[in-house]
This record gives structure tokens, C-alpha cells and sequence, in this order.
């Protein structure tokens, strides 16, 4: 019986040590990666400005072959927008700023809505060579669990991101004119 109720007060102190460890978490996370490509911004521009580009380079479907992703009427510029669903959930995005110099600003919803977050890709330079610079933020306001998933987002889409822009430069490379 003293096995049973120790188990019982280790599990309850488990329990109250993930509680307060998630209410102190913080639920704001950004994730931001980069990579120079050796083209101008104008040529980055119509891979990244166009969403019916982003199958040619975005590293989404490599962790999901069942992601079903939708462009709305308009691909390019601020309101273009696409959908999602896939194994783990689905989403929105659009644009909110689109220019081929300084790069594109979108928002994203996840879960109908109930979720969003801030994106963008920044082009950095001039000339020949351009850095160009994904980055997400938001903030998890989910009770207790919150915390918990700021650190998932940063440690799950640090990685896609790093692919996604690899395949970037790749495309934007081998089609340069």
C-alpha cells in the first residue's frame, strides 16, 4: 500500500511541476534563418512574391507528402494568399507586404484562425549577392501548454526553414539569367 500512495504523490508532484514550469515558459517564440544567394533581390522576388512559385522551393511537403496546399485568386502581392491541410493540421496565409527590393510580410492562421502568427522574408543587400532572411514570431497563448509549444515551433521550423531557404538558393541559382 506505502508503494501505491508514494507513486500517487510522485505522479501529483510530476503533475504540479509541469504546471508551473509551463505557466513560467515563455509563449512568445520567433524562429529566424538566413542564406545568400548570388542573384539579385528582383530574381529572388519571383520565386518568393509569387505563391505559384513556392512548390519549386518551400520545404513543406518533404515532412508532409499528404499537405494538399491552395493559392487563392490572387498569387502575388499584398492580399495573395493560400491554403493548407495536411497530417497536422491546416492554415492560411497572406500577404500583407509584397516588394521586390526589401522582400514579402505575411500573416499566418492556423486551426481556422484560432492561431496566428507574423512572417516574413527579407532581402538584404545589393548587387550580385542577397541575404535573405525568414523569419516567424508569434505568441502561444495557450494555458500552461503554451510555453511548451513556443519551444516546439522553434526547435520543429528552425529546420524547414534552413531547407527551405537551401532549396531557394538552389532554384534561384540554376535559373538565374
Amino acid at each position: 500500500m506505502k508503494i501505491i500512495k508514494w507513486l500517487f504523490i510522485i505522479f501529483v508532484l510530476f503533475i504540479v511541476v509541469f504546471i508551473a514550469v509551463g505557466l513560467m515558459l515563455p509563449t512568445q517564440y520567433s524562429v529566424s534563418r538566413s542564406v545568400d544567394i548570388n542573384s539579385a533581390s528582383d530574381e529572388i522576388h519571383k520565386y518568393v512574391g509569387d505563391l505559384k512559385m513556392w512548390d519549386k522551393w518551400q520545404p513543406w511537403t518533404y515532412g508532409d507528402p499528404s499537405l494538399v496546399i491552395k493559392t487563392g485568386e490572387k498569387t502575388t502581392g499584398v492580399g495573395a494568399s493560400q491554403s493548407w491541410k495536411g497530417k497536422d493540421g491546416s492554415g492560411e496565409l497572406k500577404f500583407t507586404k509584397s516588394d521586390p527590393k526589401t522582400g514579402i510580410e505575411y500573416d499566418m492562421f492556423f486551426d481556422e484562425g484560432k492561431y496566428k502568427c507574423k512572417a516574413d522574408m527579407k532581402y538584404n543587400g545589393t548587387g550580385s549577392t542577397t541575404e535573405v532572411i525568414w523569419t516567424m514570431s508569434g505568441n502561444a497563448e495557450i494555458p500552461v501548454l503554451g510555453g511548451y509549444f513556443a519551444l516546439l515551433v522553434t526547435d520543429g521550423t528552425g529546420p524547414m526553414f534552413e531547407k527551405g531557404l537551401a532549396n531557394l538558393k538552389t532554384v534561384v541559382e540554376k535559373n538565374k539569367q
